[in-house]
């Protein structure tokens, strides 16, 4: 049987409701775009750490554009509680490492499974560092990922989000081998 996470959510956030404490969350951040709606849904409930760790990501240029972004979201954004942007190390050449051998793998597949294992490590043991009670990833909110935050509409109340702040929305994931397959027509708009 498979978990919902959107429920298990729910129930999580009623009991926050009811607590007298504010948590601390630690969200790992792919993109401005997917943390737009991730931070509308979750800045009631918590102060927030945004962890933009995303070595994938290329070129620099590519990652800076995109934590630029997230710097503008942030500043601009509506928010009841703290959210403060952490920068993670830009260091592709591990995530190349990493990822020999699987420079010819589909979108999705077991690379996709290496990176993301990678950033939510790094996103863990930060979390842990810090003392946060929770900690989650903006990584699923894409419609292409088999997870949660897309459920209820967050894809495209992302999409909105984007829209109205004037959100840069890149047409890849983020790493080279991602970049080459929508450029040769083989991957879709995350």
């Amino acid at each position: 049987m498979n978990t919902n996470y959107q429920i298990e959510m729910e129930r999580e956030l009623a009991k926050i409701a009811q607590s007298a404490r504010r948590p601390r969350l630690l969200l790992h951040s792919c993109c401005a775009p997917c943390s737009s709606y991730v931070l509308e849904t979750l800045n009631a409930a918590f102060d927030i750490d945004v962890f933009y760790y995303n070595p994938n990501i290329a070129p620099l240029a590519e990652f800076e554009r995109r934590i630029e972004e997230l710097d503008r979201l942030v500043a601009a954004l509506p928010h009841e509680n703290a959210i403060r942007v952490i920068r993670g190390d830009y260091d592709n050449a591990a995530f190349m490492e990493l990822c020999r051998g699987h420079e010819r793998d589909r979108e999705g597949g077991p690379r996709c499974e290496l990176c993301f294992r990678m950033r939510l490590g790094a996103a863990a043991r930060l979390a842990a560092q810090l003392h946060s009670d929770y900690f989650t990833t903006t990584l699923t909110i894409s419609p292409l990922k088999n997870a949660d935050f897309k459920k209820k509409n967050g894809y495209k109340r992302s999409c909105e989000l984007s829209r109205e702040y004037g959100l840069y929305r890149q047409d890849y994931c983020g790493c080279v081998f991602s970049k080459r397959e929508r450029e040769e027509g083989l991957g879709s708009r995350e």
